[in-house]
């Protein structure tokens, strides 16, 4: 039993690694000195670093994040106190278990995560605050918090561990429930403790070097890393690296910018034109795009509701011409139905070679091969589509139907090529 929960822990190990917002980070302290490194890898392009001032008995902090939360702001992806406290959050899986018993609701993590920040200055005193809380709300995370001494705190859904080691490397997984072996299969993770096997040092062109070797550019669009951030916990200051160039960075001062407010900034304002970012801002998805998001739920809705009509219209006049044309509908409705869902959905099969592969769904998997079946069967539908409207052997409405579901079909083509889903040989 123990065997069978390790292989279904690798596989789903892996579907985290492929298919959610991926990131990396570091620590390192030598001497009095320590800094952290973080790499948030997002397909978001609205990177932001903020300044929130302190309240009475709490402390400033600046935090970075990119997914915009509403009233609440920007998400936190990874900050730094006035104390020298930091942190990151990572994507991770972990099996659900029972929840923390008469503990506090997490009711809105946003506000959760940033007053952490604004309460605590070492790890033990974030343990103590987050040990109050049914933490295993963050199911699907994993985070670390660093503080100057080195001193650093993992928070897993259902576990809190201190470490000091002089070194430490984090990525898309919980360390307690995952062995090394598949750890280090991760080349992000892999890359940056090779790197720190040859020595440690805490200038910030280590660190650069460091978070250069665990950034992630992906080869299909050029996405990966979207902010790197590395902190120096002690001198209370940042670095800022965007969409992977290593060469550019700008620095702010915490102590600095708190005298000036509450204030946010865009990154990419800070930095000059970045053509792969740029490349990744204009491919349209219909998780970024409004229009093809309601063109995507529009068409799931058509293709169910025309599979059921030429479904009723097949069953009551089969010997109607091109009446396996109506049957033939059917499926296709369903399985187009079926594939709007899987495009909505969280599956971000845009920026993964084609085919796509989903390592925890054989049917995500095979709906890679659908944009092939409509290049097939697009011409034979255009020529019987032509025919039927010269004759009256079909209806009116299915007629028009017929069309129109051909119509959507060219228009999917079109973004299925767009989307480069026919690369298959790349």
């Amino acid at each position: 039993m123990q065997f069978v929960r390790l292989i279904l822990l690798t596989i789903v190990t892996f579907a985290v690694i492929q298919d959610s917002i991926a990131c990396s980070g570091y620590k390192i302290t030598k001497g009095n000195s320590t800094f952290f490194g973080s790499n948030h890898d997002a397909w978001f392009t609205t990177p932001h670093i903020w300044f929130e001032t302190a309240n009475l008995n709490q402390y400033g902090a600046a935090f970075t994040g990119a997914r915009f939360d509403g009233e609440n702001g920007y998400a936190p992806q990874s900050g730094m106190n006035e104390m020298g406290l930091a942190f990151e959050r990572l994507s991770s899986y972990h099996p659900k278990q029972e929840s923390f018993a008469n503990r506090k609701t997490i009711s809105n993590p946003t506000k959760y995560l940033k007053d952490i920040l604004h309460a605590c200055k070492t790890v033990e005193e974030v343990r103590e605050y987050i040990g109050k809380y049914d933490h295993s709300y963050f199911i699907e995370d994993v985070f670390i918090y660093v503080d100057k001494s080195g001193k650093y705190l993992i928070v897993e859904p259902y576990k809190l561990t201190i470490g000091k080691e002089p070194t430490y490397v984090i990525s898309n997984f919980c360390p307690s429930i995952t062995p090394e072996k598949n750890a280090n299969k991760l080349d992000r993770y892999r890359n940056g403790v090779a790197f720190l096997k040859n020595g440690i040092d805490t200038t910030l062109a280590f660190c650069t070097a460091l978070s250069d070797v665990m950034h992630v550019c992906r080869k299909k669009i050029g996405d990966g890393t979207l902010l790197s951030s590395i902190w120096d916990l002690n001198n209370g200051t940042v670095n800022l690296y965007f969409y992977h160039d290593f060469k550019r960075t700008v620095q702010f001062n915490l102590s600095e910018e708190l005298k000036k407010g509450d204030h946010i900034i865009a990154v990419a304002t800070l930095f000059p034109k970045n053509p792969e970012f740029e490349k990744l801002r204009n491919y349209k998805t219909p998780k970024d795009s409004i229009l093809i998001g309601v063109f995507m739920v529009a068409s799931a809705g058509f293709f169910l509701l025309t599979s059921i009509f030429f479904l009723i219209q097949y069953l009551k006049r089969r010997a109607r011409k091109y009446s396996h044309v109506q049957l033939l509908l059917f499926p296709m409705g369903l399985i187009m139905f079926y594939y709007m869902y899987v495009l909505s959905g969280p599956a971000n099969v845009f920026y993964f070679p084609a085919p796509y592969k989903d390592p925890t769904n054989v049917f995500i998997s095979l709906t890679s091969y659908i944009p092939f079946l409509l290049l097939l069967l697009i011409l034979p539908f255009c020529m019987v589509n032509y025919r039927l409207i010269k004759e009256k052997s079909w209806s009116l409405p299915a007629k028009w139907l017929f069309t129109f579901n051909n119509l959507i079909y060219m228009i999917l083509i079109g973004l299925f090529l767009y989307w480069r889903f026919y690369d298959v040989f790349n």
